[in-house]
């Protein structure tokens, strides 16, 4: 008799537990799909900008008792001419290279980051002995 219920319970209870696990799957999936599409619809758009700030997101996933996987996604905000902000997804190698402060052309599509190409040159000025092996010539 106390089976009878626990069966009755699982009964009602597996296919409701399925039924929200595979939706939330496909909204994922139909939320991807529809931020890909339209991406792809928006014009690459290239725009002076400057680096505001810098995050990153870690994420771990576990896959059993003995394994585990890290991802981090990088995120840099731009300010263009304008006041406006936008934060978008970069590499890890692009978050690398860039800096609070850095100034350029930003090229993008939607949300989706397409590069930066830098615009500000800044002298360095070093002392020239450093490069002639400790002897100093003039020019």
């Amino acid at each position: 008799m106390f089976y009878a219920g626990i069966d009755m319970l699982f009964s009602i209870l597996f296919p409701i537990l399925f039924l929200v696990v595979l939706g939330m799957i496909l909204y994922t999936i139909i939320g991807n799909i529809s931020t890909w599409n339209k991406n792809n619809h928006s014009p690459r758009l290239t725009v002076p900008a400057t680096v505001v700030a810098k995050r990153t997101e870690v994420s771990r996933h576990h896959t059993d008792n003995t394994m585990a996987h890290t991802f981090t996604t990088y995120y840099v905000t731009f300010q263009v001419e304008s006041g406006d902000r936008m934060e978008l997804t970069v590499s890890g190698s692009d978050y690398g290279m860039l800096v609070e402060g850095d100034i350029g052309k930003l090229s993008f599509q939607g949300t989706r980051y397409l590069g930066i190409r830098a615009e500000l040159n800044i002298p360095v000025q070093f002392d020239k002995s450093e490069f002639t092996g400790g002897k100093l010539i003039e020019n």
